[in-house]
């Protein structure tokens, strides 16, 4: 389900660090980098986001669908996630599973992942391959074959991977899936995103087809497509293939929001497969694109992000607790490329020798200390994190992350240029502005914690 969208090229990480060590005036032109946007609408509501790069002879296509967990139907848990599958299964013109063949036997890699807030499909081919590929994806657009033997098939796919991913595995769905149903309190944020098997079950053909002719739409979709093509013959062809299908009706949007959290949480999921304790800490994040977002992202750098952050070194390094600090916000992607509310999360496993009251000590220790440490310094060194895992995703995977913000910018905020303005937003923020979003965000109150209980341990020991 989760795209790699986090591969680092040893050429950007050389540009990162010159860009740290040389003088302002390479500085200024390192951070002046900008990702051409070219944006418009069809006449059909279709967002169309191009942005050119030579550098390979290749071509991406992306094409993003504003549903995603949170706003599926209720008592169809997982039907996003399903919906995912079945846009594989044949349209018009594409069989069974020749839309994966047509992409591969053109030299070109595929997927599509559900998120908390669109699901996405992507090809990357060689360029002289575009055409095809805008074709194929306009084509099941159009319509797809819904039939009852392609949602029986499907249904069967989904069930086995929920088993497979989560069910029988240790620590599965920990902490990503588990977590947002302990944290939150709206039903669309709290329950199980894969889906309950009773109710992937329970989805008909008209359930299919509904949803199909209502979320799967133009105007309900942005398409991107980044790297070496002619920009003018791109856009006739995407006129060509996608100007004609039909708009929709779009329902109004649920309510997603969440109330304020005053009072810490504290859960505990018996896992009987898992070997290790493990625990998860979340907190209810700001709203997106205020200043208290972006001062969470560079929290985010400061507390969790590398070797040198302070639970790392405190949890780590100092007390030799566990060896695997990790976190971030958005476990399933980055801070940048969701819509609704989200934690901000970090989890660890470690021995049972170690209590949880050792471990929550030691977290309350850099936490109480962190409004006293925290310098313009250390904020700077944050920018300089931040901005390495910005290019890392606008650069990876022959430019796919570039094309997931550009998406993700043009449904949720109707201006996909945003990419090349975040930089300067995290430069903006100042240690009052951090340290207001401590006292408000960081609060213990505002904190939700997650304890895997490990059976396995458990059986081990008493055989």
């Amino acid at each position: 389900m989760k795209l790699p969208l986090k591969l680092l090229s040893l050429g950007m990480i050389t540009m990162f660090l010159v860009g740290c060590i040389e003088d302002k005036s390479t500085e200024k032109e390192t951070s002046e980098f900008k990702v051409p946007v070219e944006y418009y609408k069809l006449d059909n509501g279709l967002r169309v986001i191009l942005s050119q790069d030579a550098t390979s002879p290749t071509a991406i296509v992306a094409v993003y669908y504003n549903i995603g967990f949170r706003i599926e139907p209720k008592d169809r848990t997982g039907f996003a996630h399903l919906f995912e599958h079945m846009m594989f299964q044949g349209s018009k013109n594409l069989g069974k599973m020749e839309f994966v063949k047509l992409v591969q036997q053109n030299g070109g890699v595929l997927n599509g992942s559900t998120r908390f807030d669109f699901t996405n499909y992507f090809e990357i081919v060689p360029s002289h391959k575009l055409e095809t590929m805008l074709w194929a994806e306009a084509d099941r657009m159009r319509g797809l074959d819904i039939s009852q033997e392609n949602l029986t098939n499907q249904q069967g796919v989904v069930k086995n991977e929920v088993k497979v991913n989560v069910l029988n595995q240790p620590y599965g769905g920990f902490p990503w899936l588990d977590m947002p149903q302990y944290a939150n309190t709206n039903w669309y944020n709290a329950h199980n995103f894969y889906g309950d098997l009773k109710d992937l079950d329970a989805a008909n053909l008209e359930d299919v087809a509904s949803f199909f002719d209502t979320y799967y739409s133009p105007n309900n979709a942005a398409l991107s497509v980044v790297g070496d093509f002619d920009m003018e013959e791109t856009k006739a062809w995407i006129e060509k293939y996608f100007g004609d299908i039909p708009a929709a009706e779009l329902p109004e949007q649920p309510d997603i929001s969440e109330p304020r959290q005053e009072e810490e949480k504290e859960f505990v999921k018996n896992d009987s497969l898992a070997n290790k304790p493990a625990i998860a800490l979340a907190y209810q994040m700001p709203e997106r694109n205020t200043p208290e977002y972006y001062a969470m992202g560079l929290l985010d750098q400061i507390l969790v992000q590398g070797d040198n952050s302070l639970l790392a070194q405190k949890l780590e390094n100092e007390k030799g607790f566990t060896s695997d600090v990790s976190g971030g916000i958005n476990y399933l992607g980055n801070m940048f490329n969701y819509k609704g509310p989200m934690l901000w999360m970090y989890d660890l496993t470690h021995d049972k020798e170690t209590s949880k009251e050792d471990i929550l000590t030691a977290i309350d220790e850099v936490m109480a200390d962190l409004d006293n440490t925290l310098s313009q310094e250390m904020i700077d060194r944050a920018i300089v994190k931040i901005r390495s895992q910005l290019y890392d995703d606008i650069g990876g995977t022959f430019g796919l992350g570039r094309a997931d913000l550009l998406c993700s910018f043009a449904l949720f905020d109707d201006d996909p240029a945003r990419i090349n303005s975040l930089e300067e937003e995290f430069k903006k923020i100042t240690p009052e502005v951090v340290k207001r979003t401590i006292e408000e965000y960081l609060r213990k109150s505002n904190r939700t914690i997650l304890v895997v209980n490990p059976l396995l341990a458990d059986n081990e020991k008493t055989s």
